[in-house]
């Protein structure tokens, strides 16, 4: 039975919430806010650290400890947290600039490592905070204040990139879907190791309507397919779309036509890197874009074997004195 019980108005603090109205992320803050409550940590165990950027102001609005850290590094400020007390439910909240840019670094290398995070990542393509400059996102051709003419840059492809860095769980989900949104934090929160949730989010500002095709309520059963670990790739507003593999190449049929049934199509496999890949790569309009949660598999968690080796050279050697590390090993006087 769960230690403690709590509502969604419990992790609502008492900042005024300041972004521009319409932003996508007031969706993404309310559906962590309703997904928080499930994790079973008490509210002084959960921490929210963050970057620069609109998606940064999160540790202000969410009633737990938080940390609004520097430019890129909340990836890093948060390793060192989880790693010094393994017990925190440690979130980061980031975006496509602060998370793939200057903080590019720090993200691989947390992935590599599976420490036991949960990043959320933001991507509306753009530099919203500083107005409206090109990201690491941005699809090549947009014209922006800092592209005026339109961008030159081959953009990353988040899921890709992660996965590339050895990520042990990818999900991505749409900001106008309050429901599909809780259910991939949930599944991020119970994974052990780093998880990395992508969130399309839309800034009315300066990318307004960037993803709408499958964002758009009135389009994005024709132009998603829902990911469920076991069941074939459906989709469309009468379900009677799929995706089969020609080779390694997703490929769009129509259940029901050239003798195609739903036991020819894809079944989604959490557990398959492979696959993730693949889907990684399936891009709109050529294909409908993959939500939900690509990868889940179990790895060696970076901060637990921390703490198994601490122990180990503890029972070995004892408790260390810092004094004794400072005299230890190669040291050198300066005259």
């Amino acid at each position: 039975m769960s230690e403690v019980c709590y509502s969604k108005k419990d992790f609502i603090s008492n900042s005024e919430v300041r972004w521009c109205p319409g932003c996508g992320d007031y969706s993404i803050l309310a559906s962590i806010q309703a997904a928080i409550c499930n994790i079973d940590k008490k509210r002084e165990d959960i921490c929210f650290v963050s970057g620069i950027g609109c998606s940064s102001r999160f540790p202000y609005y969410m009633d737990t400890y938080g940390m609004h850290t520097i430019h890129g590094r909340a990836p890093a400020i948060a390793s060192g947290l989880k790693v010094h007390n393994p017990n925190l439910s440690v979130w980061v909240a980031t975006g496509d600039g602060d998370g793939l840019s200057i903080g590019g670094n720090h993200m691989i290398h947390t992935l590599r490592r599976n420490i036991d995070l949960n990043i959320i990542m933001f991507n509306n393509e753009i530099y919203g905070l500083t107005k409206g400059q090109y990201s690491p996102t941005t699809k090549k051709g947009t014209k922006t204040k800092s592209s005026p003419w339109g961008s030159i840059d081959r953009p990353f492809n988040p899921a890709a990139l992660t996965l590339g860095a050895g990520s042990t769980f990818y999900a991505r989900t749409i900001d106008t879907d309050p429901k599909h949104m809780k259910m991939c934090f949930e599944r991020a929160a119970a994974h052990k190791g780093t998880s990395f949730v992508e969130v399309y989010q839309n800034c009315v500002i300066f990318s307004n309507k960037i993803h709408d095709a499958y964002t758009s309520r009135l389009t994005r059963d024709d132009n998603t397919v829902r990911l469920e670990h076991g069941k074939a790739m459906v989709f469309g507003k009468k379900l009677d779309k799929g995706i089969i593999l020609e080779g390694v190449t997703p490929k769009v049929v129509t259940i029901g036509e050239d003798g195609i049934t739903e036991k020819d199509l894809m079944v989604h496999d959490e557990n398959d890197h492979n696959e993730a890949f693949i889907l990684s790569n399936m891009r709109f309009p050529e294909l409908p874009v993959p939500i939900g949660v690509f990868r889940d598999v179990e790895r060696c968690v970076y901060d637990i074997d921390h703490e198994a080796q601490m122990a180990e050279v503890k029972e070995a050697k004892g408790e260390g004195k810092m004094q004794n590390l400072l005299n230890s090993g190669n040291t050198w006087t300066i005259e």
